[in-house]
This record gives C-alpha cells, structure tokens and sequence, in this order.
C-alpha cells in the first residue's frame, strides 16, 4: 500500500488542486517594480441544496490599487476558449476598488471582467476563495505566538524575462504581540496580495484546509515582516457593505465537501 503523503505535501497539493485557478499576476502599466497578485472570491449570500448565491470579489492588498492603469496576465487556462490577448489593460483602476475600512484590503466587483470576457467571445473559468475554505474566528484563534506553517499561492517576478508564473511559497505565521497575524519575513517580488494558507488538522489522517487571509506590504514594524489581513475580519467588512453592492450574484452548484490524507 502506497505511503500517504506528508501533511506539507498533500498541503500543497490542496491548494494546487483546489484553488490554483484563483490567482491573477498584475501590476502598474507600463511601469517596473508594481508588481502584484488578486484573487477571486465568492461571498455567501444563501445556501440552498440546489446551489449557493454568491457575491463575487476580486481581492488584494489596497495600497498596491492605487494608479489608473493597470496591466493583468491573462491565464489561458483559466479562459474557455484561451483568448489570443495575453494582457488585459483596466483603465481607472483605483476608482473600480472598494476599500475595506482600514483593514489594507480592497475588493472589486467582477462584473467589468465577466463583461469583457463576452465581448471578446470567451468566459472566465477559474477557481474561487470559498465560504468553504475562508477562515473563521475559530480558525484564526488557533494562531498563537508560535509560528505555524504557512502558504502564499501568488505570482512571482522571474528576473530573467520577467514571467509571472504561479508559485507556492512556504513560510510560517504567527499572532504578533499587537495581536495581528504576521508572515514571517519578505516574500517574493509580486507575491503581496495574495492568499494565505495553512492546514487545521482533523480527525485521524485529514486536515480542513484554510486560507486565512491576505498579504499585506511590510508596514515598517516586526522587521519588515508582512502583516495578514485576515478573513474573518474581511467577512465582517463585506457584511457591512450595502447590499446594493454592484457585484455579480450567481447561483453555483453544491460542491462537496473535500478533505484530505496525511500522514500521521
């Protein structure tokens, strides 16, 4: 019988398996060292058994939306069919952003992008940060002082020829002594506003895995370490949104619940 996989490998190969379709490179058009990652989110609205209604969210770190510009990497497997453009540019950028209160964390309304998909006789077919798998106040108390392990799915900055391709950071958190979640140590250039992961171990073999929030720019304290912005407090700030918040409502089929092995 095959040996089950560590709980870091089959960790990783959740969030490639689960979530890789997710993550989108930008950065500032036609301008060097603004590179950054979003991602796509679905907020609850009702679960129903024939499917949930959901709000849908691109997410990213605030401070990393404000030019008019911007520049985003189309991933054509995440297109159906793939597109023949390979960068779509989203003039008043910063205006499209809805910022979450002072939490560094700002959303979008994925209307402009489904719209354009059409135009151009293509659709979105991507991954999305869940109800499911978005942290909860339980979750988040679970990080204490002690660093835990940790993942960033975002896009780096190759400094050859400056491709954007997908990568998995490892790393740690852990609740600094201002009780914020922090990422220990720099991450790789683009890779600011990307989701954070860990696992919460389960019953015998299986873990739930977490995204618990999102990677903020060093803010100066904690030795450059990044600060998490994290979701159980994203959640109650899209709570607080009016609800005649422009975003796509949707009704998407019921997934089932997925966990996964590790060994013990």
């Amino acid at each position: 019988m095959p040996e089950l996989p560590s709980l870091h490998e089959a960790t990783v190969d959740a969030i490639v398996g689960r979530v890789g379709g997710a993550t989108l490179p930008f950065q500032e058009a036609h301008r060097e060292g603004s590179h950054a990652t979003l991602f796509w989110f679905n907020e609850l609205l009702e679960s129903a058994p024939d499917g949930d209604v959901v709000r849908q969210f691109l997410v990213t770190a605030g401070e990393l939306t404000r030019f008019d510009l911007a520049e985003v990497t189309i991933r054509p497997s995440l297109c159906d069919p793939a597109p023949s453009a390979e960068k779509l540019i989203l003039t008043d950028f910063a205006e499209s952003w809805i910022r979450l209160g002072d939490l560094g964390v700002a959303v979008m309304p994925t209307a402009g992008l489904h719209a354009y998909a059409d135009r151009k006789g293509w659709r979105w077919n991507t991954d999305e940060i869940t109800d499911g798998i978005a942290a909860r106040d339980e979750d988040i108390a679970r990080i204490g002082a002690e660093p835990v392990a940790a993942y960033v799915l975002g896009h780096d900055v190759n400094p050859d020829d400056g491709a954007r391709d997908q990568a998995v950071v490892v790393g740690k958190v852990a609740r600094a002594g201002d009780g914020t979640i922090r990422w220990g140590g720099r991450l790789p250039q683009g890779c600011v506003g990307t989701p954070v992961f860990m696992s919460v171990p389960l019953n015998g073999d299986s873990f739930k895995l977490v995204c618990v929030g999102v990677a903020l720019p060093p803010d100066g304290r904690d030795f450059g370490h990044h600060p998490v912005a994290t979701f159980d407090a994203v959640r109650r700030a899209l709570d607080a949104l009016d609800s005649e918040t422009p975003a796509p409502t949707a009704v998407t089929p019921p997934r089932r619940r997925r966990w996964w092995q590790r060994r013990s």
